[in-house]
């Protein structure tokens, strides 16, 4: 259905709505990182196969020799591949140096590296919940390289 002038609303409270993200991120960093350290979703997924995620880079290797039996569920795939890569980047913020949750100015969360470097983890999650790869524990070996 299109409806013009729901549409002009929609833009114009989406965007007010990922700048208030974007600015949670420079005033509270931390917050935001508990925030998106959640990913309830796949947490309680793989719990079900008897996988506890400790935010170590150990459960990554884990995760990443779990049968994929998400993929089973096409509506659901998407939502456990975008928790998939928050988790990422969580263990990533967590444990190298130098690492933080950016937030682009439409809404999407990377993690930048002290080089400068950003890293896409949604975009990586979906990716490895729908294909397999590129694995979740290369994916973290290449940021802590960097």
């Amino acid at each position: 259905m299109n409806i013009p002038f729901l549409d002009n609303w929609r833009k114009r409270h989406d965007s007010a709505r990922s700048q208030s993200l974007a600015s949670a991120v420079g005033g509270d960093p931390e917050g935001v990182a508990e925030l998106l350290s959640e990913c309830e979703l796949l947490r309680a997924r793989v719990g079900q196969q008897g996988l506890e995620l400790d935010d170590t880079p150990a459960s990554l290797e884990a995760l990443d020799q779990l049968p994929p039996r998400w993929r089973d569920d096409p509506e659901e795939l998407p939502w456990l591949g975008n928790d998939a890569g928050l988790y990422l980047g969580t263990v990533i913020v967590r444990t190298v140096r130098g690492a933080a949750w950016h937030v682009w100015p439409g809404g999407h969360p990377v993690v930048r590296l002290a080089s400068g470097r950003e890293v896409n983890v949604v975009e990586a999650g979906l990716d490895w919940a729908v294909h397999g790869s590129p694995e979740l524990s290369q994916v973290y070996a290449e940021a802590a390289e960097a």
